[in-house]
């Protein structure tokens, strides 16, 4: 049996988040797509990302080579246009992520309020002499 006093082996190790995803640039793709389930245009993604052509480019790569995205070239009014979304698959796992990250907040806050807790006792101790 375990001892219950003794932590957990790893427990703040989690090993769920996604390192594909867990890199800014890509989690702001991934974010953006996601809240746009029809997708975005290369242009609209830049725009709201704050990333250059070449670095938004570098990262659909690694994002689509990943099974993460979609990315669908056609053409409009004679121009070139590129649609970006994220695939069924990229949605789920971008899910479990947030789930991992919700669980590193939950822990976060926990030691805070903790760290409050015991501030405040000690402000009444040292207010109290």
């Amino acid at each position: 049996m375990k001892d219950k006093t003794q932590p957990q082996e790893g427990r703040f190790a989690y090993e769920g988040l996604d390192r594909v995803i867990h890199e800014r640039a890509r989690l702001s793709v991934l974010t953006s797509l996601v809240t746009n389930p029809k997708g975005l245009t290369f242009n609209e993604l830049k725009q709201l990302c704050a990333l250059t052509d070449g670095n938004l480019s570098r990262h659909l790569a690694v994002l689509e080579q990943d099974g993460m995205v979609e990315i669908v070239k056609g053409i409009d009014r004679n121009r070139t246009q590129t649609i970006c979304r994220i695939s069924p698959s990229g949605r789920q796992r971008y899910l479990e992520y947030l789930e991992i990250l919700e669980q590193v907040v939950r822990d976060a806050a926990k030691g805070v309020s903790k760290d409050v807790s015991a501030a405040r006792t000690g402000q009444l101790a040292s207010n109290e002499t």
